[in-house]
């Protein structure tokens, strides 16, 4: 799994991912994520468009850093998801999913990021 980040502009990040997110994989998703966290960056979009596989780890590691950006504020977002992505339980439920980085980016407000 590759993982690139790009600031956006100051106040947002697009992380992008190419692979599996599995129980082996999460954990470099997850440093790279809190090291964003960690560095105050709190919106955060996640392209999905390269990854096919996703467990309950991977999950875990998107649903808990959308937990801790949400303390502080922001959001993370989901954009690229295939059609068997879209099928995991619970992703509609706490993410604002969008088909594309620049659908995100056309749904965000001034300043911070699309709407929490």
């Amino acid at each position: 799994m590759s993982i690139q980040r790009t600031a956006l502009n100051p106040d947002i990040w697009l992380i992008e991912i190419d692979g599996r997110l599995d129980q082996d994989q999460a954990p470099l998703l997850e440093n790279e994520l809190t090291q964003l966290i960690q560095e105050a960056q709190y919106h955060l979009i996640v392209d999905l468009t390269q990854v096919h596989y996703i467990n309950s780890a991977g999950l875990r590691c998107l649903v808990g850093t959308w937990r801790k950006a949400k303390e502080h504020g922001g959001n993370l977002w989901l954009t690229g998801l295939n059609d068997r992505l879209s099928e995991v339980v619970g992703f509609d439920k706490v993410f604002q999913i969008y088909p594309t980085v620049s659908a995100a980016q056309e749904a965000l407000p001034q300043k911070g990021g699309p709407e929490a």
